[in-house]
């Protein structure tokens, strides 16, 4: 059968994609991500972030699969602009991550309270959302309440930026804390794409309730 007979075939006989499994394995590896940011930061030794780098890879590989998948789908179990959206924030989530560590090795940026807090926070974030992804289509009151504690820890990590930002504002090494700066602007980014992300989750709960 050719390329367009089997189009034909699939819109009379559509495929069904599992895009609630799609996603939840974005945001698995979202959250793999930023927990191996974590162990990067902790060991402190400013070796290459190769795990980083590597999940960053596969997630992007899920995320370019569930693409490919969305334009065949003849039917979504809800809008597709907003599965697209919440997949391209959950890469920008990653992205942000892999940058920080990137960035700390390349300036020789020490880790501090202020990035390892803002990480974790970051991470309790992402894996809420992999959890309310997965109950959202069974239990979509469940998801709701999830919703709130991950909006709690995208505010955390706002406080923890300014908290951060005002002490080295009051440094006297002005280059580091240029450098500084960059790096809690990164992890600042990763949780406006975090709080970005929730607000399209919340919109999918909603219009699956």
């Amino acid at each position: 059968m050719n390329e367009d007979g089997k189009r034909l075939i699939d819109r009379i006989f559509p495929p069904k994609y599992d895009f609630y499994g799609m996603l939840k394995d974005q945001a698995d590896a979202t959250s793999d991500g930023v927990r191996a940011l974590i162990e990067w930061l902790r060991a402190n030794d400013h070796q290459e972030p190769r795990e980083i780098v590597n999940i960053e890879q596969k997630a992007d590989e899920l995320r370019h699969r569930m693409e490919d998948q969305l334009i065949r789908a003849f039917t979504t179990p809800f809008d597709r602009q907003e599965i697209y959206m919440i997949s391209r924030q959950m890469d920008q989530i990653l992205n942000f991550s892999m940058s920080t560590a990137i960035e700390m090795r390349a300036f020789g940026v020490e880790t501090d309270k202020y990035i390892i807090s803002m990480a974790e926070n970051l991470l309790s974030g992402t894996g809420l959302i992999s959890e309310a992804i997965r109950i959202m289509e069974r239990s979509p009151e469940e998801a709701e309440n999830i919703i709130r504690t991950i909006r709690k820890q995208e505010h955390d990590i706002e406080h923890l930026y300014i908290e951060a930002m005002n002490l080295i504002f009051g440094s006297r090494d002005a280059v580091e804390a240029l450098r500084k700066r960059e790096i809690y602007h990164h992890l600042k980014d990763a949780a406006r794409n975090l709080s970005i992300t929730v607000d399209i989750l919340h919109r999918i709960i909603v219009s699956v309730a």
